[in-house]
């Protein structure tokens, strides 16, 4: 049985109209996906490289100047 989604908890969506997973919403799934997805609170482990090393460096400098990472996911 599929767990509905709650916008604001698992999800929102950007200005864009794109719709942009939660990190909660990635624990409670339990894995990285290998996407790339925005908020991947499991640093991208499945994430083939060098594309690994592109989104880690991204979020690094994002937290640095306080701000979210731009890849859609």
């Amino acid at each position: 049985m599929m767990k509905k989604f709650t916008e604001g908890i698992d999800y929102y969506y950007e200005e864009s109209g794109n719709m942009v997973l939660t990190a909660k919403y990635h624990l409670d799934k339990g894995y990285c996906c290998g996407h790339g997805c925005r908020h991947c609170p499991y640093q991208y482990e499945n994430v083939p490289e060098p594309r690994r090393n592109l989104l880690l460096k991204e979020r690094k400098n994002a937290e640095k100047e306080n701000r979210t990472p731009t890849q859609n996911r």
